[in-house]
C-alpha cells in the first residue's frame, strides 16, 4: 500500500468558471513555494546533460558550459551568458525542438533579442551541419533582415558551433550557480 501524502490546502471548485477569492489563495500561496523553488529546479535539469554525449565530442553538460564560458570571456553580460548556459537545456525532453524549451523558460527573464536568439538557435546553428544530412544549411535566410539577425548569427558562429572542444578550459558549473539563483530567484513580473 502506498503512503498517502498530505497534499495540504487544495481549492475547493471542480471548474475554474466557480472558483472564489479563497481558492485563488490557496493558490497563489503554493505558487509562491514554486516560483522560489524554480532556480534549483533549473539547476536539476542540467543533471540531465551530464554524460550525454549524443556522438558529440563532449557531453551536453559540457558544451553548455563552454558556450557559456566562451561568451562570458568575451565580455557578454549577464543575461546573455545566461540564455548561453541555457540554450540546449531541452535537448534530452525535445530533441526536436529544443530551443522553443530553453526559449520558454528564459522569457520571462531576457530581453526580446536573447529570448529570439534562443529560440532560432538551432536553425541558424544548422548552417554548420545540415548540408551533411542532405538538408538546407541556409535555412536560416528566412529570416534576412530580421533585427536579430546578427545577434543570432554572432551566438552561434562564436559560441555555439565551436563549444565542442574537449581540451577547452570552461568554468566550472558551480561558477554559474549564483546567475542562475539570482536572475531565476526573481519575480520577472514585479
Amino acid at each position: 500500500m502506498t503512503d498517502l501524502i498530505d497534499p495540504g490546502p487544495r481549492a475547493s471548485f471542480t471548474d475554474m468558471s466557480t472558483s472564489t477569492k479563497e481558492d485563488w489563495m490557496v493558490i497563489m500561496e503554493q505558487r509562491a513555494e514554486l516560483e522560489q523553488s524554480l532556480p534549483e529546479r533549473i539547476i536539476e535539469q542540467f543533471e540531465h546533460l551530464r554524460n550525454d554525449y549524443g556522438g558529440f565530442p563532449v557531453d551536453r553538460l559540457e558544451h553548455s558550459i563552454q558556450t557559456a564560458t566562451r561568451a562570458e570571456r568575451d565580455g557578454r553580460d549577464d543575461q546573455y551568458v545566461l540564455c548561453a548556459l541555457l540554450h540546449d537545456i531541452g535537448d534530452p525532453l525535445t530533441p526536436y525542438n529544443h530551443p522553443d524549451v530553453a526559449a520558454a523558460i528564459l522569457k520571462p527573464f531576457v530581453s526580446e533579442a536573447n529570448h529570439w536568439m534562443v529560440e532560432n538557435h538551432g536553425i541558424f546553428q544548422g548552417y554548420y551541419f545540415w548540408h551533411h544530412l542532405g538538408m538546407d544549411r541556409d535555412t536560416r535566410d528566412k529570416f534576412a533582415g530580421h533585427e536579430h539577425y546578427d545577434h543570432c548569427e554572432t551566438f552561434c558562429s562564436e559560441y555555439d558551433a565551436p563549444a565542442f572542444d574537449p581540451s577547452y578550459d570552461s568554468n566550472p558549473f558551480e561558477h554559474y550557480l549564483p546567475l542562475i539563483r539570482d536572475v531565476f530567484g526573481t519575480n520577472p513580473r514585479r
